[in-house]
């Protein structure tokens, strides 16, 4: 009798071949692991059968390192050394953290010493200085042996889940995490589409569909096409600085409120006092879902004793402008896709801040539809993971979901005068790759610098500078006459790369954009605004500097050219060219676009006669020696 080989549902057809893979999200608030198993998505519990990991570290004296449930529970009494939220902090600097005095951390920048603010931020602990993507690193190595001890042997990999409007840095800060924990990442996952994939929308039927995600530290919507197994990104807009932190921020306010108000002398907190106060807002919050009203109840070190109660009603009304502010990027995002309200199928709810029923009600009014809820809104990002990990680690078909995201902001160079030429736009589907050529601006150039910036304004000053590096070796030429392509390589991480030839002798130069900070908390949120505000004012500003960058070429180009055949004018035919150019170089310290091109068209038509001269010198020569049948053939 033969004997057949047969398995679970969705696992190899030999179990030895099927791959161990780990979708995480690496949340503000709390972690999670999930993979699948038997064809089923399921979250990886520890041996306490706790699902979710809280996204805290503490740092002890003996350099023992504390992460989760175990570390939260201590953070009052120990906030210096005890890091929550640093999701927050990944890819800033020092000058992005706004509010420090709510926050009960040392900051440290690694210039400091040169009293710069800028480069990597960290923190101060007992166990020296530690940066966000170190911290962050503790958390995932948790995760990955909770996943290697429940699923008993080596990871192949892991998809880990970032918010849709995480920037360059931000990302890969993520993604050195991830190294430093010993994963090896498959894919780098914006956390809406993660969602959408969680709730089985692939086998829904063929739509547009919107997913809200208010995490503990970010806010993303972005809307997706879905059609047989593709899931396309439409649009993605968001705030990387508004989240449920954002709701205890508020609470704790109120309670310094209510203590001014019936403590007369004014109390300083210190670290622990700030901590505790967080935590009990936090609880609040909390509370509040299924609640009317929270009391709130603790003794400060000073021995002040607070006890107030908040109500529902209370609460709305401190938070509603937060509320708010996830309707603008939604509205955005809308107009980027050019959908109607009519067009949107479903609204998937995602992060453990949209249990708040007054979010829940705001969403539901703007769709004017009851949006899904069925699933944990803490789990389902770490769920939808897990299946795309399966996926990319060769568990299953090629037949199934097809993930094509985009990316947030535009990427581009600098060009002469400061304008940004934009080489990939804002919403592109990732991966992605585009070329534009390029040349030189003044005869005989042999280097080019390449300026990468981000951002959707038409000057350089009003956008982000990602990296600079240098093209060397482009032969001497006239200006205009060298190629120089350069292309722009977004992967599916969202992660840059530039690489710039001289088509020539083929020299090449490239790299890969990787910065220590990302956008501070102000430029990512009012990129997209500016950009909308600006757009006439950079319109004329980009005339302006093109008008200019014209003109200094052609006083260039017909300098060079009475430098040459100068002999073939009188003085007499000399003077109205000389007196174009001055007039015209003059102009340029001016900002009147139109007077300008007006000056410019003057030299032009100055100049003609001298042209049309050195063309018949130039036939002259060319016919020089030849008789006729020559000149015929």
């Amino acid at each position: 009798m033969a004997l057949l080989q047969i398995s679970e549902p969705g696992m190899s057809a030999e179990p030895h071949q099927h791959k161990l893979a780990i979708g995480i999200d690496l949340g503000t608030t709390n972690s999670l692991v999930a993979t699948v198993r038997s064809g089923m998505s399921t979250v990886l519990q520890d041996p306490h059968g706790h699902a979710l990991l809280p996204s805290v570290v503490r740092y002890m004296q003996d350099d023992q390192i504390i992460v989760g449930h175990q570390a939260e529970s201590k953070q009052n009494e120990d906030p210096i050394n005890t890091i929550a939220s640093v999701k927050r902090f990944m890819g800033r600097s020092l000058k992005d953290i706004t509010n420090r005095a709510h926050i009960p951390y040392r900051f440290v920048s690694n210039n400091e010493s040169e009293g710069v603010s800028q480069g990597m931020l960290q923190l101060e602990t007992r166990a020296g200085l530690k940066s966000p993507v170190e911290i962050s690193a503790e958390i995932l190595k948790t995760l990955k042996l909770r996943a290697e001890k429940v699923l008993g042997g080596e990871l192949t990999g892991a998809v880990i889940t970032v918010p849709a409007y995480f920037d360059d840095a931000q990302r890969q800060a993520t993604k050195d995490a991830a190294q430093l924990a010993g994963l090896h990442v498959l894919r780098l996952l914006n956390e809406p589409t993660a969602a959408a994939v969680a709730y089985g929308l692939d086998n829904a039927s063929e739509g547009v569909y919107v997913i809200y995600d208010l995490g503990g530290g970010t806010f993303d919507v972005s809307i997706l096409h879905l059609s047989k197994g593709i899931f396309e990104v439409l649009a993605t807009n968001g705030d990387s600085a508004l989240g449920g932190d954002d709701f205890d921020h508020r609470i704790y306010c109120w309670i310094l409120d209510q203590i001014l108000e019936s403590n007369q002398t004014k109390h300083l907190l210190n670290e622990e006092d700030t901590r505790l106060l967080l935590t009990k807002a936090r609880q609040v919050k909390e509370w509040l879902t299924d609640n009317y009203e929270a009391q709130i109840t603790c003794k400060l070190s000073n021995g002040y004793a607070v006890d107030v109660t908040l109500s529902t009603d209370e609460f709305i009304e401190l938070t509603q402008n937060l509320v708010n502010k996830t309707l603008s990027p939604m509205r955005k995002a809308m107009r980027d896709a050019s959908l109607d309200l009519e067009d949107i199928k479903g609204v998937v709810m995602v992060g453990g801040a949209t249990r708040m029923p007054h979010v829940r009600h705001a969403v539901q009014e703007f769709f004017e539809q009851e949006p899904l809820t069925n699933l944990d809104p803490d789990k389902v990002v770490a769920l939808g993971a897990a299946i795309q990990a399966n996926v990319l680690a060769g568990n299953r078909s090629d037949e199934d979901l097809l993930l094509l995201d985009v990316t947030p902001l535009s990427l581009g160079l600098e060009t002469m005068g400061g304008l940004v030429e934009k080489v990939v736009p804002r919403n592109s589907t990732l991966p992605v790759a585009r070329a534009q050529d390029f040349t030189t601006f003044k005869d005989g150039q042999t280097a080019m610098s390449i300026h990468v910036l981000q951002g959707e304004r038409d000057l350089v000053s009003a956008c982000r500078s990602l990296a600079q590096f240098e093209l060397c070796g482009i032969p001497a030429m006239t200006a205009g006459a060298a190629r120089i392509r350069v292309t722009f390589q977004v992967d599916a991480d969202g992660l840059l790369s530039v690489t710039a030839r001289e088509e020539t002798k083929g020299i090449e130069a490239n790299i890969t954009v990787k910065p220590s900070y990302g956008l501070s908390d102000d430029e990512i949120t009012n990129m997209l605004k500016s950009s909308f505000g600006s757009a006439e004012t950079d319109k004329q500003a980009r005339a302006l500097v093109e008008a200019k960058v014209d003109a200094m070429s052609l006083v260039s180009a017909i300098n060079i050219a009475l430098e040459q055949d100068g002999h073939l004018l009188s003085t007499e035919e000399k003077g109205p060219i000389n007196s174009a150019i001055t007039r015209l170089e003059d102009l340029l310290n001016n900002e009147d676009n139109h007077a300008i091109h007006d000056a410019t068209e003057a030299l032009n038509t100055a100049t003609e006669q001298f042209a049309a001269k050195r063309m018949d010198v130039s036939v002259s020569r060319a016919l020089a020696g030849k008789n006729i049948n020559e000149v015929n053939l």
